[in-house]
């Protein structure tokens, strides 16, 4: 059953990938990004043990990614390069763009086990939340995303990596798969949200 669902994870990554190639990537500087629908709500608990809702965010862009603090392997790349686009952004980041990191491992990520991971990556907590919840929550709002995450062990999930950027009217506009993705790239997607 394990390798059936790591299996079918992988495959449809791999459609994804090339399917994703068109979805508004690449875009030149004012292009507009594609609308691909209204963002799902969530209201999670962030690091610091506070709720934080979509509906909260409204008027900022924000960019929704799925993680685990456990992870050894692709969550801290990808966590490294969401670091790397924070930096970027200078004073929009917090004041006009935020970042959500959800954990897909509920159980283990507590708000402590968050704040802990956020500081190793050296996540500015101004603009960026790491979110927890009920694992009935975070399996909702997963799968609201068009994501994928399935627990094989404490500590060990198998997750489809997909980062979502919302705008500021709370539509989701373009979402890149995998953790492989050009931070240029994102950060001009960013740039041409907070220009409209």
């Amino acid at each position: 059953m394990i390798l059936a669902v790591s299996l079918r994870a992988l495959l449809f990554a791999s459609f994804a990938a090339c399917a994703l190639q068109s979805w508004g990537h690449g875009s030149k500087s004012g292009d507009r990004l594609p609308t691909i629908g209204p963002a799902p709500a969530f209201s999670l608990t962030d690091q610091a043990g506070n709720r934080v809702a979509l509906a909260g965010l409204r008027g900022k862009v924000l960019a929704v990614t799925f993680i685990y603090a456990t992870c050894k392997d692709t969550c801290p790349v990808l966590t490294a390069k969401m670091a790397v686009i924070q930096r970027k952004l200078g004073t929009d980041f917090g004041a006009r763009v935020r970042f959500a990191s959800i954990t897909v491992e509920p159980e283990m990520d507590t708000p402590a086990v968050l704040a802990a991971y956020a500081r190793a990556h050296g996540a500015d907590l101004a603009g960026w939340s790491f979110l927890t919840g009920e694992s009935a929550e975070i399996r909702e709002v997963v799968s609201g995303y068009g994501a994928f995450a399935k627990r094989i062990k404490p500590g060990d999930v198998d997750h489809l990596f997909l980062t979502s950027l919302v705008d500021r009217k709370g539509m989701v506009r373009v979402q890149y798969l995998g953790y492989g993705f050009d931070p240029d790239e994102m950060l001009r997607d960013l740039r041409v949200l907070l220009n409209e």
